[in-house]
């Protein structure tokens, strides 16, 4: 693989959807949304419920929903290679895999476990940080 390849999707807006996905995924499912206890009662912990704030993966589908085709493309290539399914040399077979489900893409990615990790993992095969993003000199 060419070292030098350039994603077409931005680090900037990588690195957006990575800490979105982070946020998505630390929400816990609610065990029991009628329970009739108050928050005092329940230390608070209604907070990581995910259906008391939608506006996460709102915002996650977003900025996925948000990218060009292409640019969608590579993001789920990226998570495939991400979770192993392909090896960064193998990247024009990632991209080919993900053309079936550039379609759906936000869809697809929200039903990938453990996203952000995928992500990460994803942008390690390349070299890639978002430890500088976002930093002014």
């Amino acid at each position: 693989m060419d070292e030098d390849m350039e994603f077409e999707l931005p680090l900037e807006a990588l690195c957006r959807i990575l800490v979105r996905a982070r946020e998505y995924e630390a929400q816990v499912p609610a065990v029991d949304p009628d329970d009739g206890s108050n928050p005092s009662d329940d230390g608070a912990v209604s907070v990581l419920e995910d259906e008391t704030n939608d506006s996460v993966e709102e915002e996650l589908r977003a900025a996925i929903e948000d990218l060009s085709e292409d640019e969608q493309r590579e993001l789920v290539a990226l998570v495939l290679v991400g979770r192993g399914t392909y090896e960064a040399s193998e990247w024009e077979e990632a991209l080919e895999a993900a053309e079936d489900e550039a379609d759906d893409a936000a869809d697809w990615l929200l039903d990938q476990p453990m996203l952000a990790a995928l992500i990460d993992a994803g942008m390690a095969a390349f070299q890639l940080s978002c430890d500088d993003v976002g930093q002014r000199s």
